[in-house]
């Protein structure tokens, strides 16, 4: 083999470990995304909505849209840009009193697909999460993800959360027999 063709040859297996590493990065930054908006909050050490919110806010960049489109959440959610007006947002879901309150949200990612262009990548996902309220009323919720990511000092971000409704449907009373009031999941 000439020295030319296994240059490009390791030029090219370089360029696919690199787009691999990151799809595997973007991925872990979706799916910690998701585990921090739980509900009860699964993370070791989160005892408060503030500290919950100060570990999302790290996955993002510092321009950072979060938006919900669509006809049903674009009057829900709305778009923010920039971490002060994301935690802004954050901060009014988790800082608000609801009656009846959120006892159990959980997040299952699937259909993934993420494009990897050098230092930005785009991400798609279908994620459906049950919500339960102490009433014992509850729904199911599926959202369509369109995220874009960016490497920023070799660190991938997330430079925009849009989300985009599938459906909401209504459960019925009592079909989950069992909800832990917290998590001791990464408790030592």
């Amino acid at each position: 083999m000439a020295q030319n063709d296994l240059e490009a040859r390791l030029a090219a297996l370089t360029a696919r470990v690199e787009d691999l590493t990151a799809e595997a990065e973007i991925r872990k930054i979706q799916a910690r995304y998701m585990f921090l908006c739980d509900t009860p909050c699964p993370e070791a050490g989160v005892r408060d909505d503030a500290t919950r919110i100060d570990r999302i806010m790290d996955l993002y960049t510092d321009d950072a849209e979060w938006e919900g489109v669509g006809e049903y959440y674009d009057n829900q959610f709305g778009r923010c840009v920039g971490k002060p007006a994301i935690r802004a947002h954050f901060q009014a879901f988790w800082g608000q009193k609801h009656d009846p309150h959120l006892v159990l949200n959980v997040h299952y990612l699937t259909s993934e697909q993420i494009h990897v262009d050098g230092d930005v990548a785009d991400g798609q996902w279908v994620h459906c999460q049950p919500w339960i309220f102490s009433d014992g009323s509850s729904l199911l919720r599926s959202s369509r993800l369109n995220n874009r990511f960016r490497r920023v000092n070799g660190i991938w971000k997330i430079a925009r959360t849009r989300t985009e409704n599938v459906f909401v449907a209504p459960l019925r009373k009592g079909w989950a027999k069992t909800i832990p009031t917290r998590s001791v999941l990464m408790e030592e």
